[in-house]
């Protein structure tokens, strides 16, 4: 039986709580106070903390499946991870829920990875964004790659400011070992690491 506040280590799916979309802290409040941050305190991140910052980076937002990140023709190139004590999950935003990808704790290696940063390592949680090129290429060709790096830094913004909402911190992380990182989440072929953001509970 997982403690309360940790992803259950059993099971290959975890159905995420249904998102908050009203209320909480106004978003000229939320800019205000966001800053990178690198330090955090004590406690793993709840489930429901957990759904939020992902329905936020990459969640649906009605019945034709937009998304909460717009994306150029609806092309949807990102895939969202999610790394924990408990394991690497992969994000389904159709369904909002987690697919368990691994159940080892790849955050030191991710570290490693990323230049041995070492608030990758500490984080509770660490969210990844890559990217299927080709899913854009195929409408957009060449300006795919523009197209796509900058709605994963809609995505990574969302994520942010949602965790800022939450009264949690976290630091986007663009220096790192692409092939490594590749490797070290056992990426497909075809996807490409773009932005790491590790985050948890401000000290």
């Amino acid at each position: 039986m997982a403690r309360e506040g940790e992803l259950p280590q059993e099971i290959k799916v975890v159905k995420l709580p249904l998102p908050q979309v009203s209320g909480g802290a106004g978003l000229a409040e939320v800019l205000a106070r966001r800053r990178s941050v690198r330090e955090y305190g004590i406690g793993v991140l709840t489930l429901e903390e957990i759904g939020q910052l992902l329905w936020a980076a990459q969640g649906v937002t009605d019945s034709r499946g937009f998304r909460t990140a717009p994306s150029a023709g609806a092309t949807y190139p990102l895939e969202t991870y999610l790394l924990t004590a408990q394991g690497l999950y992969h994000y389904r935003p159709g369904a909002h829920e987690l697919e368990q990808v691994s159940s080892d704790d790849l955050r030191i290696a991710l570290a490693r990875a990323c230049l041995n940063q070492p608030w990758v390592r500490e984080a509770p949680a660490v969210f990844v964004f890559a990217a299927v090129l080709e899913r854009t290429a195929q409408r957009y060709g060449r300006r795919a790659e523009r197209y796509v790096h900058m709605e994963v830094g809609h995505a990574a913004q969302n994520l942010l400011l949602q965790a800022v909402a939450l009264g949690l911190g976290g630091v986007p992380v663009g220096a790192f070992d692409d092939e490594e990182v590749g490797r070290v989440l056992a990426l497909p072929k075809d996807e490409r690491p773009l932005y790491v953001v590790p985050v948890g509970r401000r000290r």
